[in-house]
């Protein structure tokens, strides 16, 4: 038998013991991710680096420093089906366009240090045949020269011409090609797809091959908008495309 005063010693113990542990937890604030368009786009840096800088795989493209209007337009693309790639097409699917220019606008603001270019390995004579396509064109077949729309260092022009640096041969080869067989199209009139369809498929590896012996400059951002003559009217410099629809 336990005497009754230790009986009630443990009975008053239990009690406090007792109540202690049913006290609930302080409760923590729960962590909110910064409201930046930085940490909403997290979502792109698996593909296309920090910050847009790009990635080594040869398929995903550098974004930063590209014209807003032109990653506008491409994200419309992915969205309307213009351009097919399953990933994008789902991640884009529901994005209202007002904020689909803020991504745009963010990633147009960016610049960090590019990736360092490994050169491809592609014969002397190919890169020279590229060079000459990007830098005088192809007048026999009425091509304009690259750097007429692209600017002359080849980093874009505004509102809607992407700089054509630090892309992979792969890459630049396959977005010519989905220009040729219609996967990827832009607003009329759709001079590239003019221009892709017309080069042949040596020209296309030749201009593939010397783009990508080119590396992205630091100071890599585009041409401003301008009353330049494009040599080929270009549904992509319409003043209005970039803008974001109500």
């Amino acid at each position: 038998m336990v005497p009754s005063r230790c009986f009630s010693a443990l009975l008053v113990l239990g009690t406090i013991f007792g109540h202690a542990y049913a006290q609930p937890e302080p409760t923590v604030p729960p962590q909110r991710a910064p409201d930046t368009m930085e940490a909403r786009t997290l979502a792109c840096v698996g593909c296309h680096g920090d910050k847009g800088r790009g990635v080594a795989n040869v398929y995903f493209p550098r974004l930063a420093g590209k014209p807003a209007g032109y990653l506008y337009n491409q994200l419309i693309a992915f969205q309307e089906g213009r351009r097919r790639y399953a990933p994008m097409n789902y991640l884009l699917a529901y994005l209202p366009p007002a904020y689909l220019k803020q991504m745009a606008d963010y990633f147009a603001a960016q610049s960090p240090a590019p990736l360092a270019v490994t050169a491809p390995a592609a014969p002397p004579a190919t890169i020279a045949q590229g060079q000459q396509i990007v830098s005088k064109g192809l007048p026999d077949k009425k091509i304009p020269a690259c750097t007429a729309c692209h600017g002359t260092a080849l980093t874009g022009r505004e509102p809607g011409i992407p700089g054509l640096l630090g892309l992979r041969t792969d890459y630049v080869s396959a977005q010519l090609g989905a220009w040729r067989y219609g996967t990827r199209t832009a607003l009329a009139p759709d001079c590239m797809q003019i221009v892709a369809s017309t080069l042949s498929e040596p020209e296309v590896a030749a201009v593939s091959a010397y783009l990508a012996t080119l590396p992205v400059p630091q100071q890599d951002k585009p041409v401003a908008a301008d009353t330049t003559q494009l040599p080929m009217a270009c549904g992509s410099q319409n003043p209005h495309a970039a803008e974001a629809k109500p």
